[in-house]
């Protein structure tokens, strides 16, 4: 990727919606870009598993796990999913596991920590809708941008 959220910011600043979470990269691509699609669950990872297998390659799929401890919503395995099928990045307002194993995996991963702990498996939570986190609204269809110096959301494609 060959931009940078700061470039974008000084020439797009008055179109663009600016994330206030301090997200921890845990992929081993550490600045990221694509369609949005959402993700909306709490202690359950099943649609998030859902849309790992069903969205459009060189997506970002934005997780919103209401900032939980409870449970890690990603793990080695489905970040592994997000790799073969070549999607461009996961922020996850929540926690993932298996951090050393991720590391390596060639997908963008944005959470806030770490918890060994896996999700139940209900399929609670809904897909494709408008989140609301980080001072901003996460609408599917948008664009989200994200490197070392922050994530940034835009109505159209900066790139």
């Amino acid at each position: 990727m060959d931009f940078k959220t700061t470039d974008l910011c000084d020439d797009h600043s008055d179109s663009l919606k600016i994330c206030d979470i301090d997200f921890r990269s845990f992929g081993k691509v550490t600045r990221f870009s694509g369609k949005i699609e959402t993700v909306n669950v709490f202690g359950d990872n099943v649609l998030v598993v859902e849309a790992l297998e069903n969205v459009e390659e060189g997506s970002v799929i934005v997780v919103d796990g209401h900032g939980s401890k409870r449970c890690a919503l990603l793990g080695d395995r489905l970040a592994g999913i997000a790799e073969s099928r070549k999607l461009a990045g996961i922020i996850i307002n929540g926690y993932v596991r298996d951090s050393a194993e991720l590391a390596n995996i060639n997908v963008g991963i944005l959470a806030l920590g770490t918890y060994p702990l896996k999700s139940k498996k209900t399929g609670n939570g809904e897909r494709n809708g408008t989140l609301y986190f980080g001072g901003i609204e996460w609408k599917p269809g948008e664009y989200v941008y994200a490197d070392e110096d922050g994530v940034i959301v835009s109505k159209q494609a900066l790139l």
